[in-house]
């Protein structure tokens, strides 16, 4: 056999041992991304008997497909339901620009008076207890025009795991905010099962995972607009520290919170996401509606949209840079009934 022959043969033996780790490392990779999917509480969404608008312009459409927008909710520890049976505490709205992988959050209150799609209005925070995901996400379409097929529920569990994990996050406290967030401390150690000790006094303090929590439940001081301005602040730190771990850090972090998500996400679509956490960038995160008031309705306090329709626009502008935004027929003649229960022009 010449050298010549001897070389390509030698050349494809190479080829073909590089071919075979490269399917070996591959198969590994499905396998190792499939166990860790089996930790998880699986919920496949029904997109067929999602509610919708079909009359958001076809523009918005178009610029909404730009972009992955997910539905993030926050369920009641005490429960641990993930799946419904418990209200969401915690409801927001995520936008993802596929190509600048910017982040946009905005939080919707728990206690706003919405459209349940079941033909009521109430407090959006229990719909997730009479008809979980599905129904809560039918319901932000719905109200406000979107599209949203997929969403995590997380229980209040994941983020004292997620806080420990990262060293802590450090808040600027008021002295009414150290009372509180000591006040939930009590709750938390006998729900949680764990000891902690109380934040000493206000100013700049480094928080655990149990009192980044009970700081993030605080709702009597500023009412649930502050409530979730103080979520969203430990969510910003959290996340930016997530962007600076290595692939031990991001592999126990996955492992330790994914028993407490339920989600309707699928691998590949898990995989996405949690890779391309070092490129996203968060600015200002909202709360919604941005103009509201807060009254009594059947003897419950309700956060009410001034003219829904004027913050969905408001709404989109944030999510999707749309200009000049006009609501869907179908937000129009919701917030005409808010309008007309609630009589707020």
């Amino acid at each position: 056999m010449s050298k010549k022959k001897k070389r390509k043969k030698k050349r494809l033996r190479w080829i073909k041992f590089l071919f075979e780790i490269l399917v070996l490392t591959i198969l590994a990779l499905v396998l190792f991304l499939a166990y860790k999917y089996t930790q998880i509480t699986k919920t496949t969404i029904q997109e067929d008997q999602l509610v919708v608008n079909t009359d958001i312009p076809e523009d918005e459409w178009n610029r909404m497909k730009n972009y992955t927008t997910l539905a993030l909710f926050g369920v009641d520890s005490r429960i641990g339901a993930l799946e419904s049976g418990a209200n969401s505490d915690t409801i927001m709205v995520c936008s993802i620009n596929n190509e600048t992988k910017e982040v946009h959050l905005a939080s919707v209150y728990r206690d706003t008076y919405l459209d349940t799609t079941d033909g009521e209005y109430r407090k959006c925070t229990e719909v997730y207890s009479i008809g979980g995901a599905q129904q809560s996400i039918s319901m932000l379409n719905k109200n406000l025009d979107l599209n949203i097929t997929d969403y995590v529920t997380v229980n209040f569990q994941a983020l004292v795991e997620l806080v420990d994990m990262f060293g802590g996050v450090d808040i600027t406290l008021s002295e009414g905010e150290v009372v509180w967030l000591n006040g939930y401390l009590v709750e938390e150690r006998e729900v949680l099962e764990q000891e902690c000790e109380d934040v000493p006094g206000p100013g700049m303090q480094h928080l655990n995972g149990m009192q980044a929590l009970a700081y993030s439940r605080i709702r009597y001081i500023g009412l649930d607009y502050e409530r979730t301005e103080r979520q969203r602040t430990v969510l910003e730190q959290v996340m930016k520290k997530a962007q600076d771990c290595d692939l031990i850090q991001l592999n126990e972090m996955i492992d330790t919170i994914l028993p407490m998500v339920s989600t309707s996400l699928s691998i590949t679509d898990m995989a996405k996401l949690v890779t391309g956490i070092g490129k996203y960038t968060m600015d200002e995160t909202v709360g919604f509606p941005f103009d509201k008031k807060t009254m009594d309705i059947n003897n419950s306090d309700c956060v009410v949209a001034v003219d829904l329709a004027e913050n969905v626009r408001q709404l989109h502008s944030y999510l999707y840079g749309s200009k000049d935004y006009i609501p869907s027929e179908a937000v129009q003649e919701i917030s005409g009934e808010i309008r007309s229960v609630t009589g707020i022009e």
